[in-house]
Parts: C-alpha cells; sequence; structure tokens
C-alpha cells in the first residue's frame, strides 16, 4: 500500500461512502499503479480532458474492452468549489474510482507534494509512492492505454493474473499425475505389505 495515503481516509465513488485507507485499500492500493487526478467540473479543460481519462481507465479496466483488469487505481484530488460540483463530476465517472474527501487538507498536501499548479493534472505514482511521471496528461492525450505498459514495468508490478493463470496450469498438471502417483504408492504399499508378511511366515516356519 502506498505509504502515501497511510492514516488517510478516500472516499468510494458509490453513495459517499468511505473506506479506511490503512484497512480495505490495503488491498485496493497494492500492487498497483496509482493516479492522481486533479481536476474540476468547472474548469473547461478538465472537461475536455476528463471523458479522455475515462475512456482510457475503461479500456485498461473493463471486460468489454480486456479479457482481465490493468492493475489501475484513480483518485480523484479535486479543485470543486462545492462538495455538490464534486459529487456530480464523480457520478460521471466510474464507481471504481476513489476520492479524497471534500474539504480535506490533505488536497493541499497533495498539491504542494507533487508541486501541481494548474489542472488538469495526473501524477503517476508506483505502489509505495513513488512518482513514476509527474504529469501524465499529454502522454494519456497521446498514447492512450499504449502508455500502461510502460508505467507498469517502471512500477515493477507482480502481474499476479498471469503467476495465478501458471498455479492453475501446474494444478491441472498435478491433477492429472496426481490419480496415477497415488495408485503406484498404494500398489507399492500392497507389495511392501506382503513381502513383510512373506519374510514373517517364513521366520515363524
Amino acid at each position: 500500500m502506498a505509504a502515501l495515503f497511510t492514516g488517510k481516509v478516500l472516499m468510494a465513488n458509490r453513495e459517499r461512502d468511505e473506506v479506511e485507507t490503512e484497512r480495505e485499500l490495503g488491498r485496493t492500493l497494492e500492487n498497483k499503479v496509482l493516479l492522481l487526478y486533479f481536476g474540476s467540473g468547472q474548469c473547461p479543460r478538465c472537461r475536455q480532458f476528463s471523458p479522455l481519462l475515462k475512456d482510457f481507465f475503461l479500456r485498461l479496466t473493463d471486460e468489454f474492452y480486456v479479457e482481465r483488469a490493468s492493475q489501475l487505481v484513480p483518485v480523484y484530488v479535486s479543485r470543486d468549489e462545492t462538495e455538490e460540483q464534486q459529487s456530480a463530476f464523480l457520478r460521471t465517472m466510474p464507481k471504481r474510482w476513489l476520492a479524497v474527501p471534500f474539504g480535506d487538507a490533505f488536497k493541499r498536501e497533495l498539491e504542494l507534494r507533487f508541486a501541481v499548479s494548474e489542472v488538469p493534472a495526473v501524477v503517476v505514482l508506483k505502489p509505495n509512492g513513488e512518482v513514476i511521471v509527474g504529469n501524465a496528461v499529454e502522454e494519456i492525450r497521446r498514447m492512450g492505454p499504449a502508455c500502461f505498459r510502460n508505467w507498469q514495468e517502471a512500477a515493477e508490478l507482480v502481474d499476479r493474473n498471469f503467476l495465478l493463470a501458471e498455479d492453475f496450469d501446474d494444478c491441472i498438471r498435478r491433477s492429472i499425475t496426481d490419480p496415477i502417483r497415488r495408485l503406484k504408492y498404494k500398489l507399492d504399499k500392497k507389495t511392501e505389505a506382503k513381502n513383510r508378511e512373506r519374510k514373517e511366515e517364513g521366520g515363524e516356519s
């Protein structure tokens, strides 16, 4: 989990639910590329870029486009003037997005930390909070989902889906050969028992 969010609370993009980062979000952020999206629903440049970012996220995570979801978590850090404006913007975004709660001083801390002076801005982070790209807006506009592979390699993510598939193949191989091994083991045990019985009988006679 990104140390950046230790002790902080993020909001899940559904019915104002709050998620404690140190518990539920630990699993959500672990082994993922994090996108901090600094934006505002009222900013004309953000209104142009936000649909691109939404499409970018969907094309990397939605089963309509891909077989398995990419390891990607967006966090919205808004410059909206009211909570209603932030909520209205989030309603247009996928439910898997997270957001810093409206009015949380942590927003300003993030802006200062990543030197965000204007929006839109997308800071790309490793799972441990280290910066991969300071502002990926132009990269996303230019390359689309193709740029995620570079981030994935830079973040050194473990592709658990691949490992699970590999484990599954091993499991299939084991399941095919195990009955043979078990049968051989049983036959060996029976042969061993018979030999022991013969020796004992021979010794008695």
